[in-house]
Order: C-alpha cells, then structure tokens, then sequence
C-alpha cells in the first residue's frame, strides 16, 4: 500500500492550481506543491492579497486562502519539488500543433515531453506520474518511453487522471464532482498506483464516483465527453440559421427539445459559438487521430461540429455588419464581454476574438468592457491571430473599465459573454447614450428582448428574425 503525503504539480495554470488548492484543502495531510517556470505566474499565486491569484473562479481564492503556506506551495524551483514528491502531476499545455505533421488538429506535445526527460533525469526514487493536461490516447506509453530510457533507474508509474471542469464552476466540480476517472496498468504495480490516487481522492469523495480503467480508455474518454458537449453546442446553433429564416423561436425550440429526458437541457442555449482551452483542440485531436488511422468518415464527422462553429462565428458578425446597413467603416460597437464564458477570466478561443477580429478587417471601431479581462490579455488575443500589427490592434479596439462609457456613442452593442451583470444594467440610460437607431446583437440569449425593444433598441438575437 502507497501512503502519499507529498503531490508536486507541473504547471499553475487553468487546472494546475485550482485542482492542487482544493487537495491541499480536502488533504492537510499531503504537501502539495505547485511549480511553473513562469515566474510572474507563481508570484500572482503567492500574491499576499488572495483576489490576485491569476486563475478568476467564483470561491477558488478562499481554496487557496485556506490552504496556501499551511500545505500548499507555489515555487519555481522545479526539479526540487520533483525530487521531494511521491507523486506528479502533469499539468502543463498541450495546444494546437502550428507547424509540421499534424498541423492544425494535432496536440503539441512538446511541454510534455519536456516534463518526462526533466522528472527522469531529476528523480532516485520511485515515482506515481499523474497524466492531468487533456492528451491523445496513449500519450502515456509515450510518457513511460521517456522514462525507462532515460531515467536513473527508479521505476515509474503512469496514470491518466484528466480534468472535468468546467470554467466558471471549477470549484463547485472540484469540490463535489460527477465523477473522477483513474487510468492505470492492469499489473499489481499499477493497480497499486491507482490505488493510491484513489486514496487521496477519497478523502472526500464518495468511492463510487471514483471511476478506474486502462490508461488508453481514460484518456479517449476525456476527448468524447468534450466532444459531445460541444457537438450539443454546434447542433443548437446549427438550427439558429433555420429560425431566422421561419416562424420559429430557437429559445422555444430548445425548451422543447430539453424536456425530452433522453436529451436533457443542457448545453442547449443558442450562441454565437463555443469557446475556451478545450473544445475545439480537443475535437481537432479527435479528429486527427481518427485519419491517422485511416478512419475518414469518423474524422469527417467530428470535423464539422468545428465547421460548424466557425460558421456561427463569422455569421454573427456578417450579420451586424447586414444590420448596420451593410459597413462598419468607422462606426462604434461596443462589446460586452470578452472571456469565453461568464464567470471566468479565461480568453482562449473565445468567439469575441474572432468576431473583433473580422469587424475589424470592416474598420471598425471597437470598445471592449469585460468586468474580468485585463486589456493586456484582450491586445494579446488579437496580436496572437497576426491578422493585423499590435499597433492597428490598438489602434481599432479600445478597452474600457465602466460598461456605460464603453456603450456611450455606440451604433451597436455586442453582447459576447453571459455575465450577470450585463442583466442589471440600466439599458434605458445606455439607450440615451447611444447613436440611433441603438442596435443590440445578444450573442448568447441573455437579455430580454422584449423589455429592450419597449425602450427602443434594435434587437437582433440568435435564433429569432430581427
């Protein structure tokens, strides 16, 4: 039997940190350390006011609060936390390959590789290695490879434990989750390895939710259950289109359909598309693996869930611009929201960047307010497309801290992130504001149309005629 006391985690990102604060919170008993090379990162989660810790999830800073330099550790030292842990997590980025084979669907696996050859010249002991960062299957062969070879002689295990969170309730997953899914070997040293994980997650989970299988089924399983999720999301939008062109209402529609218990409602809510670290790396994954096997009508499949988001993407904007009596040239529209989905301040592959993105190739004139987003992160988005310089960038968006003076002046109003707040505000004051006729696009079904329109805007939402 495996008693573990001492966790080190490879990567204070996304999942890195949250997942680590709350074992160090359920587990005072274990030594947690998180470690990241990039030093601005761990000095924000080892900032002494908690609100600045770089990861914005509803409830993570009192986690952190609770646990941080009782049992949990931030540090850049890294290979002093490999050699001090029993077990490691991996939990560093795994994007989109941007060049060579696999280029565009592929996962890049260079970080992860980068981690194997480190722990393997760094430990001189045995070590439980725990798969956390969403990989392609049999990633961990690939993993052990490294290891065996390249190692000092200890003997390592590896496990695929991969993450279910979803951004903006990471907490509430953490903390009482649906289910956690161990990956392992069927030898006695493997089961021993999952065994141990399994321990540690008991500490507060009930064991029937702990689900175990082989390394290969855990991580496919990660890929399929993102994979059907955001099929929900493009098969909604997918209909979008349809409603405008009929009688129908995409909100009634859905409605309709959730009530169906073999379909359920969620993930069911017309959008402008779906976003985040990983839907559509994940999809793209799939789909890569599928051809690399010679699997076309599968991949094909797959592919167009990603086709079909994209689509829902520049069909929103083309659809401002038809609306703004067909130019945008030098007009003002004012975004509400940038992060990819509300309660967050993650911004990857949110569709507000590629919306800017294309209005912008229109010249227009752009104001952003997001109540979590920095404006470094918002410039760094749209200099990452390298569609245009960092100085146009600037030059076309302007990123503003109050919403009304954001929507002061404004032709339009785009609303891109569900944020609560955005349903407080005092709209007949923004109407008063704004240029006539004041147009809203919602972006995400999240205003009352109805209550808009008695004050006088121009609402055009998804999934329902102008």
């Amino acid at each position: 039997m495996i008693q573990i006391t001492k966790i080190c985690c490879i990567g204070a990102g996304y999942v890195g940190g949250p997942t680590m604060a709350m074992i160090a919170k359920k587990c005072p008993h274990i030594k947690v350390t998180v470690v990241d090379l990039n030093e601005q990162r761990i000095a924000a989660w080892n900032d002494p006011d908690v609100e600045n810790i770089p990861v914005y999830e509803p409830g993570l800073s009192d986690v952190v609060a609770e646990a941080r330099g009782r049992n949990l550790f931030f540090s850049t030292d890294v290979e002093s936390a490999i050699d001090d842990a029993q077990m490691i997590f991996i939990s560093v980025n795994t994007p989109t390959k941007t060049y060579g084979a696999g280029k565009g669907q592929a996962a890049d696996l260079k970080w992860i590789e980068l981690c194997a050859r480190q722990i393997a010249r760094v430990a001189k002991d045995n070590k439980i290695i725990v798969e956390k960062s969403t990989l392609p299957v049999r990633t961990a062969s690939a993993i052990k490879d490294i290891l065996i070879h390249t190692g000092n002689g200890s003997q390592f295990q590896i496990l695929s434990n991969p993450e279910f969170l979803a951004e903006g309730t990471a907490v509430e997953d953490l903390d009482a989750p649906d289910r956690v899914l161990i990956g392992g070997d069927s030898t006695v040293e493997g089961q021993a390895a999952i065994q141990a994980l399994v321990d540690v997650y008991a500490n507060w989970i009930p064991r029937e939710r702990i689900l175990t299988t082989n390394v290969w089924s855990s991580e496919l399983s990660k890929l399929t259950a993102n994979a059907f999720l955001a099929q929900r999301v493009s098969s909604i939008n997918s209909l979008t289109e349809l409603c405008e062109k009929t009688e129908a209402d995409i909100n009634e529609v859905a409605k309709a359909i959730g009530t169906d218990s073999r379909i359920g409602p969620k993930f069911l809510k017309a959008s402008v598309g779906f976003g985040g670290s990983c839907f559509q790396k994940d999809i793209l994954n799939l789909v890569y693996i599928a051809r690399s096997y010679g699997l076309q009508e599968v991949a094909d499949y797959w592919e167009q869930v990603i086709i079909m988001n994209d689509h829902q993407k520049k069909r929103f904007a083309n659809q401002m611009i038809k609306e703004l009596y067909n130019t945008v040239n030098g007009k003002k529209i004012s975004f509400l929201g940038w992060a990819f989905k509300k309660d967050t301040n993650d911004t990857r592959e949110s569709a507000a960047i590629y919306v800017a993105d294309h209005l912008l190739h229109e010249q227009a004139n752009i104001a952003v307010y997001d109540p979590k987003v920095s404006a470094d992160q918002i410039y760094f988005d749209l200099d990452y497309l390298a569609t245009r310089s960092s100085e146009e960038n600037k030059k076309g968006v302007k990123i503003i801290s109050d919403p009304y003076e954001a929507c002061k002046g404004a032709h339009a109003i785009a609303v891109l992130t569900e944020w609560d707040e955005f349903k407080t505000y005092d709209w007949k004051k923004i109407y008063d504001s704004m240029l006539k006729p004041a147009k809203i696009f919602d972006g995400r079904n999240l205003l009352n149309a109805d209550e808009l329109r008695s004050i006088g805007f121009l609402v055009q939402t998804i999934g329902t005629k102008a």
